[in-house]
């Protein structure tokens, strides 16, 4: 391992950061991720030092030194004015905008390490592709899609090299954020969604942050539904929906199934443009701590049977949808191999 060295990775959330290392052809060196409080509420060198106590942490608890380090990666949300320079993120204090924390936590892993580590950036949404994508890839060279629905979709596109689609504004594979076909969708309203736009962004029809509005909708065909008449919060009454769908409940699966469809025409759309080998689906709803066997079977079959008509010919032969395996250890993992396709011999 000295002689190879190791690369790291950190995930940091708005709330929570995660660290987690690979060895230099790309093993997991733990499945259990070092956890720390990101503090933004206390600024960015508040953050700053719980990266690196995140990554201090890390190397102590599995014998590891700086001096095996080869590189490290960070997971971070977008948007990004620039390579590395924060831009006002929805769910960051409002005075990180502009904050270059490239150039920050560069320093501070010099100065923890007593040497210049090299530091690779990007979107948490494609780290996390890139992740998955080395799992499903297996070795072999091939396009790898991937959406993540849970309080927003995660897209990535990982090219057969390993890397993700940044874009030249660092907005690239923003997917959740492209129209809907609404026509497709059974003439469904253009739902309101975070971002702003008003032409029914396919994140609103695919997430929880889209099910308080299509509770609402599909309850005008369920007027006896308990949740009809219950004086919940609409987004309480929008989280039960996933446990309700696991004991069966009409409703609950209307819904699902309609999320599928609408993710499945995404998932045709963006091969269009991408041709992938492999779309993985992460998310909650194919987490086995969360749904059932059953569940996932039928939302991931919805899923193909709705991509299936508006793929090429050759694609409905070629492309796997896969459920996504690494969960949260995606995005801090992913960072790590992006730091060692970045900074390590390359294989090929």
């Amino acid at each position: 391992m000295e002689q190879s060295g190791i690369y790291l990775g950190t995930d940091s959330g708005a709330t929570t950061s995660k660290t987690g290392g690979i060895l230099a052809d790309g093993t997991i060196i733990s499945h259990q991720l070092r956890q720390s409080a990101t503090n933004s509420a206390a600024g960015t060198a508040a953050v700053i030092r719980g990266w690196v106590e995140g990554a201090n942490g890390f190397l102590a608890e599995h014998k590891l030194t700086w001096s095996q380090v080869r590189g490290a990666g960070l997971a971070i949300p977008g948007p990004h004015q620039s390579y590395g320079v924060m831009a006002r993120s929805p769910n960051l204090p409002a005075d990180f905008a502009g904050w270059d924390f490239h150039a920050d936590y560069s320093r501070a892993l010099a100065a923890a390490a007593g040497r210049e580590i090299p530091l690779v950036v990007g979107n948490d949404g494609n780290y996390g592709g890139v992740a998955e994508a080395f799992r499903v890839r297996a070795g072999r060279k091939a396009g790898v899609l991937m959406f993540a629905p849970g309080s927003g979709l995660g897209c990535a596109y990982v090219d057969p090299h390993g890397l993700p689609l940044d874009g030249d504004t660092f907005a690239g594979m923003e997917a959740a954020h492209m129209p809907a076909p609404l026509h497709l969708l059974g003439g469904m309203r253009p739902l309101q969604c975070g971002c702003g736009r008003d032409w029914g962004c396919v994140e609103a029809y695919t997430t929880i942050s889209g099910l308080p509005q299509l509770l609402a909708e599909f309850l005008k065909k369920h007027p006896g539904h308990p949740l009809a008449a219950s004086d919940k919060p609409d987004k309480e009454k929008a989280l039960s929906l996933r446990g309700l769908a696991q004991k069966g409940d009409a409703l609950a699966n209307e819904i699902f199934d309609f999320q599928a469809r609408a993710l499945g025409l995404h998932v045709a759309s963006c091969a269009m443009a991408l041709d992938p080998e492999f779309v993985v689906i992460g998310g909650g709803l194919i987490d086995p701590d969360a749904t059932t066997p059953e569940f996932r079977t039928r939302y991931l079959r919805l899923i193909r049977e709705a991509a299936e008509p508006y793929l090429w010919p050759a694609q409905r032969e070629k492309i796997k949808l896969v459920p996504a395996t690494l969960g949260e250890l995606s995005q801090a993992i992913g960072a790590a191999l992006v730091a060692k396709y970045s900074f390590g011999p390359r294989e090929d």
